[in-house]
């Protein structure tokens, strides 16, 4: 049988790196001895005052059809709190609640590029990134980053071109956890300017950064940029598949007319939940801060002085990029090596792009004894057999 050429955009560059950590989590059903580092999943329960609001809603029956771009209450709740992070005047018109900043990455991709345009990010990204910006047939362009992994904005400015319609980025980066400054911000405005751009910034992480906000562009350049946003790593509510965009108005109408062709509304119980979560955001976002500056300060000095790594600390987020390429091992021979030897599960870093090859990234947001024992293992791993750096 034959499929669209969309199969082939869909598949993901990375997608071979998932294999081991499906592998192990297969292993940790069965009962096995694995420690899963490999996703970005906090170990920490969604706040009880969320979950028994969506208990409640759904014995009262809150399980019917809802609004394609979420219900105004939620809408407006969301419009505020982006007010709060950014200073951008916001009302419910400039958002849609879709099921996860996954889908809204999708939904602006679509909405915004086509066949024969280009989409500008930075290399490294997420791995579903590449195949999701040019689900519509537009063509992504990687913009290199430093040794530091902070933008290189000189490249950056090269790549644009008459073909440009976007650029887009994540801050804080996943796996990298830079913030990008309002340095580099000023640069990428004025490329919007001078090319009449749109500017898509992925805020999944932003309520890890400090404070719970990172520099934004949305007030200053409020009909360019598109904001993503969600409960998922804020509130630990990956599971609930709560997210959403703020835009322009006239983009939000669109992206409600393909949430109508792919979603069709989320459940009330999860929009009145979400409610919940948005009010009580600020103590919900100081909790994983302090969790995740914890937990990374415990995996950064168990790894220190592990022969052949070297960790690269983030500035917000969830996530450590450790550099193996002294221990002789590539990113991925590193992380099946890790795993066929000690059961511990990372992620390789070249499915994030070139610039993370012959890292890995390991997920924080576990607890303490986890990270222990993982960090033993790790040390165990690089100080025996052929790998192992002189």
């Amino acid at each position: 049988m034959r499929f669209s050429p969309l199969v082939e955009r869909i598949s993901g560059e990375g997608a071979d790196a998932w294999l081991t950590h499906y592998e192990a989590s297969a292993a940790r059903e069965r009962g096995e001895d694995v420690i899963i580092l490999s996703v970005g999943d906090p170990d920490l329960e969604t706040p009880q005052p969320v979950i028994e609001r969506a208990i409640e809603r759904i014995r009262a029956g809150d399980t019917h059809y809802t609004p394609a771009p979420g219900r105004d209450a939620v809408r407006e709740a969301i419009a505020a709190a982006h007010m709060r992070r950014t200073g951008q005047a916001t009302r419910a018109e400039n958002v849609v609640f879709l099921s996860g900043a996954q889908n809204a990455l999708f939904a602006a991709s679509m909405l915004l590029a086509g066949p024969g345009d280009e989409v500008i990010t930075f290399d490294p990204m997420y791995p579903t990134y590449p195949a999701t910006l040019q689900a519509s047939g537009a063509r992504l362009l990687r913009a290199p980053t430093r040794a530091d992994f902070r933008p290189d904005l000189d490249s950056l400015i090269a790549l644009v071109s008459s073909r440009t319609r976007a650029i887009a980025w994540a801050t804080p980066n996943n796996p990298t956890g830079v913030v990008l400054s309002e340095a580099e911000l000023a640069v990428i405005a004025d490329l919007a300017h001078r090319f009449d751009l749109w500017l898509i910034s992925d805020e999944v992480y932003a309520g890890l950064a400090p404070e719970g906000r990172v520099p934004s562009l949305a007030a200053s350049l409020p009909e360019r940029v598109v904001t993503l946003g969600s409960l998922s790593k804020s509130h630990a509510m990956t599971g609930w598949r709560a997210g959403w965009l703020v835009g322009p108005p006239e983009l939000a109408r669109q992206a409600e007319a393909l949430a109508m062709c792919m979603l069709f509304g989320l459940p009330g119980f999860i929009q009145e939940a979400a409610l919940v979560a948005l009010s009580i955001a600020p103590e919900a976002e100081g909790r994983m801060r302090t969790y995740c500056s914890t937990r990374c300060e415990r995996l950064r000095a168990g790894v220190v002085g592990v022969p052949g790594i070297r960790a690269h600390v983030p500035q917000a987020g969830m996530f450590m990029l450790l550099d193996v390429r002294d221990t002789g091992l590539s990113g991925y021979g590193f992380m099946r090596s890790l795993y066929q030897a000690e059961r511990v599960c990372v992620m390789d870093g070249a499915a994030f792009g070139g610039h993370t090859e012959g890292f890995v990234r390991v997920c924080f947001a576990t607890s303490e004894a986890e990270i222990d024992e993982a960090c033993r293992r790790i040390r165990r791993f690089c100080s025996s057999g052929p790998h192992a750096a002189p």
